[in-house]
């Protein structure tokens, strides 16, 4: 069974999200893409929080009009559930088209803490460790 995510983790997730859709909509690209990594870093482990970063992904790719993105989020679409399902779900990857979707990747201390429910929600803003 997997560990439940941290409520930190949630809101930190979701604030990203949240802050992605304001630089979509600001047409700022790269701003909404490196939100929308950080929180597939966060919020891998809950399906419904993957899903819903994977769809904000291919929003961003569409916008973008980036063939590859798109593909890739659709791709990735299709292997959330079963990820899901059978318990492969490679932590630390930022969930892009440009990193292979089954290799776990290093998690920045900042992430990392608030994953294992160590801290309060930190601010969205930054880089993931891993790009």
């Amino acid at each position: 069974m997997p560990t439940p995510l941290p409520p930190a983790a949630v809101q930190a997730c979701l604030a990203a999200l949240s802050e992605a859709q304001v630089e979509l909509a600001a047409a700022r690209y790269p701003e909404a893409f490196q939100l929308l990594e950080r929180a597939h870093v966060l919020g891998q482990r809950k399906l419904s929080l993957h899903w819903a970063v994977h769809c904000a992904m291919l929003r961003v790719a569409l916008a973008q009009r980036d063939r590859r993105e798109i593909g890739g989020q659709l791709l990735r679409l299709l292997l959330t559930p079963l990820g899901h399902l059978f318990g492969r779900l490679p932590l630390g990857n930022t969930g892009g088209s440009r990193v292979d979707p089954f290799m776990p990747m290093p998690i920045s201390d900042e992430l990392r803490a608030l994953l294992n429910g160590q801290t309060e929600q930190a601010p969205s803003r930054g880089i993931p460790e891993n790009r």
